[in-house]
């Protein structure tokens, strides 16, 4: 099971192709770990949205785990 991190208000679109993003399964490696994340993305280029809320939040609680294994 993955957990969601999408974005609750507003219509997202890719920078790239133009296209609203949708939620999708990502697979993300961080350090030593690796898990899978709903995030918005780009259904044709599948580049994902990484809400701020995730990349400082749960990364660093992640970074902190491994550091004190």
């Amino acid at each position: 099971m993955s957990m969601r991190f999408t974005p609750e208000k507003g219509q997202w679109v890719c920078g790239k192709c133009n296209r609203p993003l949708e939620p999708r399964p990502i697979f993300i490696t961080y350090l030593e770990g690796a898990f899978t994340v709903e995030l918005a993305a780009c259904p044709s280029c599948g580049l994902a949205l990484v809400p701020e809320n995730l990349a400082t939040g749960r990364m660093l609680e992640v970074e902190q785990l491994l550091e004190d294994k």
